[in-house]
């Protein structure tokens, strides 16, 4: 069964590397590209059971219910989420909204963007293991919520906005060590080994929140 495919993606190399990988296995009869939703949307009522190639880091789909319902729209139509990186809360939620969505990360390895491929060709449901281990991870983050203490949450809270163990220090008129040990039990307690684990852990369980966060 030859199928169309849509690629929704504005990475150059991607659309080439799609492009190869679907004649090389002679999937389609069509190729198309498109660069914003209008337009995605457009070609889908022209190919209602198109196969859909979506970058959603990199196209101007705002949220996963605009997401939801661009889908819903078009029921015979099958889409792969393919992204370099996508948040395990996003994930998460993903997959909890629509189980039937397809998901598959950049760093896939060929045989198995062929394997997903295939199975977006016959209309079964694709999600690699490493993004199935990235959602187990983050249920049990929401399962098993850790308790810091108010003078830990907010030596947490200064350390991702950047500032060094010596500056809370100063700014919460507490010693060196007093703010190093709780540094240490920040560490301990979200089993994280330096500050960037430590952050975005926090992020992932809602310890910290992120309007105080930038980047």
């Amino acid at each position: 069964m030859m199928r169309t495919f849509i690629l929704a993606d504005n990475q150059d190399i991607t659309r080439l590397g799609l492009r190869a990988i679907l004649r090389e296995l002679d999937l389609t009869d069509k190729i198309v590209e498109v660069s914003k939703l209008q337009e995605l949307q457009l070609t889908l009522k022209q190919h209602p059971a198109a196969v859909v190639i979506l970058d959603y880091t990199l196209f101007d789909i705002q949220s996963i219910p605009q997401l939801v319902i661009v889908r819903e729209g078009v029921p015979a139509s099958a889409w792969l989420l393919f992204s370099d990186e996508l948040a395990p809360t996003f994930l998460r939620q993903v997959v909890q909204t629509d189980p039937t969505m397809s998901i598959l990360l950049k760093q896939a390895a060929k045989p198995e963007i062929l394997e997903a491929l295939n199975r977006l060709m016959v209309n079964e449901t694709y999600i690699s293991d490493e993004v199935n281990e990235i959602v187990r991870h983050e249920s049990l983050l929401l399962e098993k919520p850790i308790a810091l203490t108010k003078g830990e949450a907010a030596i947490l809270q200064q350390i991702a906005l950047g500032k060094t163990t010596k500056e809370i220090a100063y700014e919460k008129n507490l010693s060196f060590h007093t703010v190093n040990s709780h540094r240490k039990n920040i560490f301990r307690k979200l089993q994280v080994n330096n500050v960037q684990e430590a952050i975005k852990y926090a992020i992932r369980a809602g310890l910290i929140d992120l309007s105080d966060y930038y980047i």
